[in-house]
């Protein structure tokens, strides 16, 4: 065997010796703690619970009739033309990676292509595109929206780049309209990651709707929430064929719970017609369904989408108002801004702390955390610092991406919830922020 085909997969990084060096930090973070002020307080209403107890009281609990019509409000509201749902918003990424790679798909890019990715992202808007054999080239982001720097992607575009990864963050976006033109006139096959931004408008048009393929994340402390669930969007029939297959094993089987009749599954059924027609595997595939319980819940909390991003907008004027009207108020922190012509539908509340605090960031999370305040990174920091970065020898080059680690050294942030928040929670993030000045 030629070794040197295997090169890639040699470690370039001891990820063992990482675990053992930090097993104390990991006891410490897996051991169930009770914030005071939390990512997400409860997620879910006695409404949503009464959705799901209604499909487990019908013992039909796979996907089936609950999921299509979640699918159709989905895509209805958004304003794409299909949604298909999944049982996680990674999932959701593992079938737009595949999918626009497919062997079906008329436009695709193959193995070796390149794919640009922000280097400020999560581990699943990387993998998918890393295991259908893709080189990801990472693209700093821009610091005043955390989003992807549009002059960094322009001068990493060259005639091997066949794809785009789109990551918008916590509710903000770049100019998508700018990228899609980029994209459109390089023959680029544009990926929306979605997950974080479910309900953001940008000139009135739906975030995840942009893409040639968008995903979206309903995992907990999300825009809405089943605990765990996804979503993937599309516009041509095509590739909703190709995504319905690839979800469940290959298989056109799953078309009886679906009004749809799919070209491909009436050619495949005439061309082996010695199959049995309910079970016919005319692609690769994998298993990403999500259940009919996930899907009544989502679709549930989805009702009041508008009711919730509402509410996680007044939380966060009301925690930046309680913070710069303090009378200990020195621009400790700095709070992002919704880019221009966004109507967003905020996750979390990113904070940067002063560069002056640099040193201090650490001391001043382990502060809050033992204070009852929930933090946790921006995405997971600059994706090239994480040790399977290094396993897999993603960033051979060492390229430097400045901004991503700047956002890495000084941010991190802190929940918005769906509630109204309490002036008990405002006078602790007060009181606990400003701590921040004691610290050595």
């Amino acid at each position: 065997m030629n070794s040197k085909k295997l090169s890639f997969v040699i470690p370039c990084f001891n990820a063992s010796k990482f675990i053992n060096q930090n097993i104390d930090r990991l006891i410490k973070f897996l051991k169930k703690k009770k914030y005071k002020y939390e990512l997400l307080e409860n997620g879910f209403s006695s409404k949503d619970i009464a959705a799901g107890r209604k499909v487990l009281n019908s013992k039909r609990i796979t996907m089936a009739e609950n999921t299509r019509k979640f699918e159709d409000a989905f895509a209805k509201k958004i304003g794409s033309r299909y949604a298909l749902m999944v049982n996680s918003g990674s999932s959701a990424n593992l079938l737009a990676a595949f999918a626009a790679g497919n062997i079906l798909r008329k436009k695709r890019y193959k193995i070796g292509d390149e794919v640009l990715i922000p280097v400020l992202c999560w581990s699943t808007s990387v993998w998918p595109f890393v295991q259908f054999g893709l080189k990801p080239v990472f693209i700093d982001v821009d610091k005043n929206t955390l989003n992807i720097s549009i002059n960094d992607l322009k001068k990493k575009i060259t005639k091997k780049t066949k794809a785009i990864v789109l990551i918008n963050v916590l509710g903000n976006c770049s100019d998508l309209f700018e990228i899609k033109k980029i994209a459109k006139r390089k023959n680029i096959i544009l990926i929306e990651d979605n997950c974080e931004s479910l309900g953001s408008k940008l000139k009135n048009k739906y975030l995840g709707t942009f893409g040639d393929f968008s995903s979206f994340s309903f995992y907990y402390s999300h825009q809405i929430t089943s605990g765990e669930g996804g979503m993937i969007t599309c516009n041509s029939d095509e590739d909703y064929e190709i995504l319905f297959s690839l979800r469940s094993h290959g298989w056109f089987g799953g078309t009886r719970f679906y009004s749809r009749k799919f070209a491909s599954y009436n050619k495949y059924a005439k061309k082996f017609s010695n199959l049995d027609p309910r079970y016919i595997f005319s692609n690769s595939g994998f298993n990403l369904r999500p259940t009919d319980i996930q899907a009544a819940i989502a679709h549930n909390q989805f009702k009041r989408l508008d009711e919730l991003k509402k509410m996680r907008n007044i939380n966060r004027n009301l925690i930046i108002k309680k913070i710069k009207n303090s009378k200990s108020w020195n621009n400790q922190f700095y709070f992002f801004e919704p880019v221009k012509n966004l109507e967003p539908s905020w996750m979390g509340l990113p904070i940067l702390l002063n560069e002056k605090y640099k040193k201090r960031k650490k001391k001043f999370i382990d502060f809050l955390d033992n204070a009852g305040i929930e933090t946790r990174p921006i995405i997971s920091g600059s994706f090239v610092n994480q040790p399977a970065s290094k396993l897999y020898n993603l960033n051979k080059n060492n390229y430097k991406y400045p901004n991503a680690q700047k956002i890495q050294d000084l941010g991190f942030l802190i929940g918005l919830h769906t509630k109204k928040i309490s002036t008990k929670n405002l006078n602790l993030i007060h009181s606990a922020f400003f701590k921040i000045d004691k610290i050595n």
